[in-house]
């Protein structure tokens, strides 16, 4: 088994971004979901599920400096601290936010049609499961060959994309220890898929079929199982083509 993929995002919900290397610290991938936008008037965390023109935007976030690419234009600078604590709901939890001054919540509130704001989350904060998530090759494969049409892995939004010659061998991986280049994770168990997974990564339009047909085969007490999600056990560099490898249970 090896890496085929590597992908994150500095900015929750915006398009998720192919990289060669990247560092998993111990609260996870570093420059990973650093940043989320807030509903002032909902007091929530957007989900992007429920605004797929997320994924026509992306960010980076490189030595303090916050640039985000929207259709026709970029946005950047160095986002401010307004010390302004929000606590909002995220998927039914309540988390505490730091909203932040800067041209992006202006820049957003325009490219969504309604007011946001923008927020530093904590490690964990805006996370869905574990820090870190897996998709393999071969379950990617599976699910095409049910759907009919190739389903482009980025579509699951996964941390790391890994070579497998089976279908969902990664269903045995629940409470082991994977080695990944020079990190080690432990995998917490299934990861439950929504709507997002058939939107275009690149467009938010939708694309595929993929969570229906999903269903049909990988339901259970009412979520839809599709990778894994883990936490990491040994902070390291991971790169693309490194090796995976379960590791021993420690005595």
């Amino acid at each position: 088994m090896h890496v085929t993929r590597i992908g994150l995002t500095a900015l929750k919900g915006a398009r998720h971004v192919d990289r060669a290397t990247v560092d998993l610290g111990p609260d996870g991938p570093v420059g990973d979901r650093v940043f989320c936008l807030v509903d002032p008037g909902r007091a929530r965390v957007l989900r992007t599920v429920e605004n797929p023109t997320l994924v026509r935007t992306s960010a980076a976030w490189d030595a303090g400096v916050l640039t985000v690419t929207f259709p026709g234009r970029t946005v950047e600078g160095t986002p401010a601290p307004t010390g302004e604590i929000r606590k909002v709901d995220y998927w039914g939890r309540v988390v505490a936010l730091e909203l932040l001054d800067g041209p992006w919540a202006e820049a957003y509130s325009a490219h969504l049609g309604y007011d946001v704001r923008l927020a530093r989350s904590a490690p964990g904060d805006v996370v869905y499961g574990g820090s870190v998530s897996l998709v393999t090759t071969g379950s990617l494969a599976e699910l095409s060959a049910r759907l009919g049409r190739p389903v482009d892995d980025a579509q699951f939004r996964a941390t790391f994309t890994v070579h497998t010659e089976t279908p969902y061998q990664e269903d045995g991986w629940a409470g082991r220890r994977l080695r990944l280049g020079e990190a080690e994770v432990q995998v917490r168990g299934p990861l439950p898929r929504c709507n997002v997974v058939d939107l275009d990564p690149d467009t938010g339009g939708r694309r595929s079929q993929a969570l229906r047909t999903l269903a049909d085969y990988r339901r259970h007490h009412n979520e839809v199982l599709f990778g894994v999600d883990a936490v990491v056990t040994r902070p390291g560099h991971v790169r693309i083509g490194d090796a995976v490898r379960d590791e021993p249970e420690r005595g």
